[in-house]
């Protein structure tokens, strides 16, 4: 496999407060991976850089073997990077099917003039949209509910929502910002699943910020271990269960009971 994202030398302050610590690493086109570490630890931090959210101090971001550096974050999603948020993002008043359908936007091909006439070509184009977001309500499993009001639907498939959208516009990465946060255990198993499908149906490489370790171990192929800003290990599942750093930094005493449970 090649690296889809590389990330190097990557440095970002706030006041003074170093929040991401010469952070380097990359991703395999086609792999599941995981960022963790304790709060507070950059996670965020990073995927806000990746995702021109914030300009880094320094280092470089290489998606596709082109500089991210930059780039505001609706260009970044036009190159092909989508993702979701900690803490869910919908426009709570509007349907199912129309959050899905705002995940397109960057795809669209229409001038002020086309919109305001409503031309064949803004109706064609907006049909296109529709069908595409409705095919991504029915890949993750709320298509019966495209017309409902997206406030009413409860946590999990509020989630789903967010995965739909960020899956419409048919990226080649996507980062997911602690997905499974507030789901049982009956509804992180499903969204693991969901996961699985994403890379393995539509060949989506992925990129998950986890604190669930069996959500983390249970999918992951690479992990990387962020704490304090700065990278402290890298590698499979298994390196990082055994890593000592990581053991004392994050997992503690949990962490050779983790592979059990999982």
């Amino acid at each position: 496999m090649t690296a889809l994202l590389e990330v190097k030398g990557l440095v970002k302050s706030f006041g003074g407060i170093a929040a991401v610590r010469d952070v380097t690493t990359s991703i395999e086109a086609g792999s599941i991976s995981a960022i963790i570490g304790p709060n507070g630890a950059g996670k965020t931090t990073l995927f806000n850089l990746l995702t021109g959210i914030y300009k880094p101090d320094s280092g470089s971001i290489t998606f596709a073997g082109k500089s991210l550096i930059g780039l505001r974050p609706d260009q970044v999603h036009k190159a092909g990077i989508s993702r979701t948020f900690q803490n869910i993002r919908l426009f709570p008043s509007m349907t199912v099917v129309e959050n899905v359908m705002v995940g397109m936007h960057s795809r669209l091909r229409l001038s002020i003039v086309e919109t305001l006439l409503r031309t064949p070509s803004m109706r064609a184009q907006e049909q296109h949209v529709l069908k595409k977001s409705m095919e991504m309500l029915k890949f993750v499993g709320i298509a019966d509910k495209a017309n409902e009001v997206s406030r009413n639907l409860p946590y999990g498939d509020q989630r789903r929502i967010e995965i739909a959208r960020a899956l419409v516009s048919e990226p080649q990465l996507i980062l997911l910002d602690e997905p499974t946060a507030g789901m049982n255990p009956q509804e992180s198993a499903a969204a693991m699943n969901l996961f699985r499908r994403v890379r393995d149906e539509l060949g989506i490489t992925i990129v998950l910020i986890e604190h669930d370790m069996r959500v983390v171990m249970g999918i992951s192929e690479h992990i990387a271990v962020l704490d304090y800003g700065q990278k402290i290990a890298e590698g499979t599942p298994d390196d990082v269960r055994s890593n000592p750093r990581v053991i004392e930094a994050y997992l503690g005493r949990r962490a050779s009971t983790i592979g059990e449970r999982a």
